[in-house]
């Protein structure tokens, strides 16, 4: 990644070099098309390869933008069609006659997201590698793009790109164009200072000033918290760091951060339920101006686009970032102390209750990024036995490194703060021995060396029940509730198991599986969800459940042996003592 110098020289050259201009237009935009043109002048070579991008930053799996280009045609500076050669789906060779080669296409948009693009009636929301084309023999110029909204005069250009005039922006090569997302719409725009940096929120929204002011003072409140947690702001290009929220009706939920912006899109309107719902991607996504994009793993640099990118330190760059994501909704006044805590019960119950972590340890389940990450496949998999996501792994283990060195008087806080000025700071990419050795320094070498060996390196499960025990918060279990394993949908077959049941539970001992359609228990019919956790709610201690089956047409018969359910609650300690609570209070105060 860049610095703000190195930056600056990189755009003081470009004004003497070659420079690639693309211009986007948007006449068609009621049916989810773009017009694009690029133009690379002074091409020596006697023909030049152009490509859509086949991945996205941010992103860990392949989405084969070319699937949506059509209408392709090349053309050299007197305007002759030029020959195109195509020799694999993602990429167009053209012969070059006099050195200029100018191609355009026709791109189809229609997913407003944080790796693709969406142009409709309603706005151009353009993720930058779903949208432009680029030669990678040229990555090193400096691109100028120019939007064309004479079709849309009420329509407003935002993006992290340095602006030029109102309709046109530069770059100072592809790499940054390709991580500089654009939305054009009529928004509306709310603007803070904070350590002498501007944070700007750009919102498409069908929602009232009003709204967006209420919902705008929660995101300074989240901003100000998490610049305390490093100490300060990075240093953004041109002072400037872009919020690109799409909370509309046509969107995709999804967040995506980016050096100096990111992308927040969202169904959800402030009035009905985003206020509350939409700010924790707020939260998370700009963490990651911190923790991923300058705080960065050694393993996504360079970042590739044509191929994917696998990393084995999700667990922290994405999972540390989910732990805080909670943790600063409530320093910032958005979620209660009891809402807070009583929320860890779910990912904590998903992570460690998953029989995933007898096959992958944390950055093993990180490289599985590439098959889960918005990736596609038709084959059925056994994720439910076999995956936890890095989100939620690595948030359940920052808790327990937080908890953890708060028992020697330290905090996590202080070691992500080291953790920014020896990495993020000056932008050295870090691996996974790194984050151990920085811990070392930080918490002692003891300590760093079992908590990589049991929890990194291992599966094993933190002492949670102690650390939570610290700061007055209580974890249990109802022994007397029972549990079957299986989750169920209503069909007109019947009640059909609808997923993979679970390695180790009564319903997969039993030899239930996915589609399997339950017929009866104990002999009485069965047809709904209701009726099913009945039968599994008052089957007495000891006692089985004879159920009949369908199973590819045929009847087949099984008992299952119920056990305690394994889910943990966590709450407040109700009688939690002076010290603990005040512990708890430095953990979750404001900063």
């Amino acid at each position: 990644m860049r610095s703000l110098i190195w930056l600056l020289l990189l755009t003081s050259i470009a004004a003497t070099s070659q420079v690639n201009t693309y211009k986007v237009s948007f006449s068609n935009a009621v049916h989810h098309e773009a017009k694009i043109e690029v133009t690379f002048p002074k091409i020596k070579s006697q023909k030049l390869s152009v490509q859509m991008s086949r991945t996205s930053p941010g992103r860990y799996a392949l989405h084969e933008f070319a699937k949506n280009v059509y209408g392709f045609k090349a053309f050299n500076s007197q305007g002759d069609e030029l020959e195109i050669e195509r020799n694999d789906p993602y990429s167009w060779t053209v012969k070059n006659t006099d050195g200029t080669i100018t191609v355009q296409y026709i791109l189809y948009a229609n997913r407003g997201d944080g790796t693709y693009s969406q142009v409709d009636a309603s706005h151009a929301h353009l993720n930058i590698p779903a949208t432009f084309m680029y030669a990678e023999a040229l990555k090193d110029r400096a691109i100028e793009l120019q939007v064309d909204l004479q079709d849309k005069p009420d329509w407003k250009i935002a993006t992290q790109l340095e602006k030029i005039n109102e309709h046109t922006f530069k770059a100072p090569d592809l790499y940054y164009f390709m991580d500089s997302p654009i939305e054009i719409s009529d928004h509306q725009i709310r603007s803070f200072e904070h350590d002498g940096q501007k944070i700007e929120f750009v919102l498409h929204h069908q929602g009232s000033e009003a709204e967006f002011d209420q919902y705008f003072e929660q995101v300074k409140r989240v901003v100000e918290q998490e610049a305390a947690v490093f100490g300060e702001l990075p240093d953004y290009d041109f002072g400037r760091y872009t919020f690109l929220a799409c909370y509309m009706p046509n969107a995709s939920g999804d967040g995506m951060e980016h050096r100096n912006s990111t992308i927040l899109t969202k169904t959800d309107a402030l009035a009905n339920g985003g206020m509350k719902g939409n700010i924790g991607t707020v939260a998370h996504e700009f963490f990651h101006g911190w923790n991923v994009e300058r705080i960065r793993p050694e393993d996504l640099e360079p970042f590739s686009f044509s191929e994917v990118n696998m990393s084995r330190n999700l667990w922290f760059a994405e999972g540390f970032t989910s732990y805080y994501t909670g943790l600063i909704l409530h320093r910032a006044g958005i979620t209660s102390e009891k809402e807070y805590i009583e929320g860890l019960s779910g990912t904590f119950n998903y992570v460690w209750n998953s029989p995933a972590t007898r096959y992958f340890n944390p950055m093993e389940m990180s490289m599985q990024a590439p098959f889960v990450d918005a990736a596609t496949s038709v084959d059925p998999v056994n994720r439910e036995n076999t995956f936890i996501s890095y989100y939620s792994y690595g948030s359940i283990l920052g808790l327990a490194l937080d908890l953890s060195l708060r028992e020697k008087d330290l905090n996590l806080d202080d070691f992500m703060k080291l953790m920014w000025q020896k990495y993020g700071k000056n932008e050295v990419a870090y691996d996974v021995e790194d984050i151990e050795i920085t811990l070392s320094a930080y918490a002692g070498e003891e300590f760093s060396q079992n908590f990589f060996a049991k929890h990194i390196r291992s599966a094993e499960r933190p002492e949670y029940k102690k650390l939570f025990e610290q700061v007055g918060v209580s974890i249990t279990q109802n022994t007397k509730k029972n549990h079957f394993g299986a989750s169920f949908r209503e069909t007109e077959n019947g009640l059909e198991i609808r997923r993979n049941t679970v390695i180790g539970s009564p319903a997969y001992e039993a030899g239930l599986d996915e589609g399997d359609v339950i017929i009866s228990a104990n002999g009485a019919p069965i047809t709904t969800s209701e009726e099913m956790e009945e039968v599994i709610a008052t089957t007495a201690e000891g006692e089985k459940i004879s159920l009949e089956y369908k199973r590819f047409g045929e009847t087949g018969t099984t008992s299952v042996e119920l056990s305690a359910d394994p889910a943990y609650k966590i709450r407040l300690s109700e009688n939690a003592s002076k010290e603990q609570l005040k512990n708890r209070k430095n953990w979750l105060e404001s900063k």
